[in-house]
C-alpha cells in the first residue's frame, strides 16, 4: 500500500477518535432514588431535595465531633472543589448530612466549616434538624449507607463515601472519600453530568 493510500484511513481514524471524545456521555453506576427531605443548613436556611434539583451535587455523611474519617473527608472535599474551580464548574452543590444532629446545630456546623480551606462556601450545605433515628433511616434508604450512633460514646459509625447525585435527585455514583480518593474521576464525572444536563 502506498503512502497516499495510507493517509485516508489514518485521517478517518483520527476523525472518529476526535468525534468520540466530544460526545462522551455520563454513565451511572448506581440508581438510588433519594427520599424527599427538608432539613436546615449551617446558615439556618431550609434545604430540601426539591430545592437542590436542577443541579448535580456531591453528598457525604460527617459530624463535627468525629475523630477519625471526617476531617480527611472534609479536606478531600475541599480539594475536589478546587478541581471544580480549576475546570470552571459552577452549577453544582456540596451537601454534608450530619450524623450527630443532637450535637451539630447550624451554628456549630457553620463554625466547623471555617476550620477548612473551602474555595467557595456558597456551594456547601451542612445539614441538620432531624433525629438520630431519622438520619440513620434516611442514609440507609436513600444512599444505601450505614450510619449508627455508638452507645456510651460521642462517636457515630458511618461510611467514608462520597456520593454523586444527579439533577433529578438520584444517586448515580459513589467514591471513596477518605483514602485513594479518585479526584480526577470525580471532577470529570461532575463536568460531564453538568454538560449532559444543559
Amino acid at each position: 500500500m502506498t503512502r497516499r493510500n495510507l493517509t485516508l484511513p489514518l485521517l478517518l481514524i483520527i476523525a472518529l477518535v476526535l468525534s468520540a471524545c466530544g460526545n462522551e456521555k455520563f454513565k451511572a453506576d448506581i440508581n438510588y432514588e433519594i427520599q424527599p427531605f427538608e432539613y436546615t443548613n449551617q446558615h439556618n436556611e431550609k434545604v430540601s431535595l426539591d430545592s437542590l434539583k436542577g443541579k448535580p451535587w456531591l453528598a457525604m455523611f460527617i459530624f463535627t465531633k468525629c475523630t477519625t474519617v471526617c476531617p480527611p473527608m472534609t479536606i478531600n472535599m475541599t480539594d475536589i472543589q478546587k478541581s471544580f474551580k480549576d475546570k470552571g464548574l459552577e452549577d453544582y452543590n456540596i451537601v454534608g448530612f450530619s450524623v450527630d444532629p443532637e450535637s451539630d446545630s447550624p451554628k456549630v456546623l457553620k463554625n466547623h466549616l471555617k476550620n477548612y480551606p473551602v474555595p467557595d462556601d456558597s456551594k456547601w450545605n451542612l445539614l441538620t434538624g432531624y433525629t438520630q433515628k431519622e438520619i440513620e433511616s434516611f442514609a440507609a434508604k436513600s444512599f444505601h449507607a450505614f450510619v449508627k450512633k455508638t452507645d456510651n460514646t460521642d462517636q457515630v459509625t458511618h461510611q467514608s463515601t462520597f456520593f454523586l447525585v444527579d439533577q433529578n435527585g438520584v444517586v448515580v455514583k459513589s467514591y471513596s472519600g477518605e483514602i485513594d480518593v479518585p479526584f480526577d474521576t470525580i471532577a470529570i464525572d461532575m463536568e460531564t453530568i453538568i454538560e449532559d444536563g444543559k
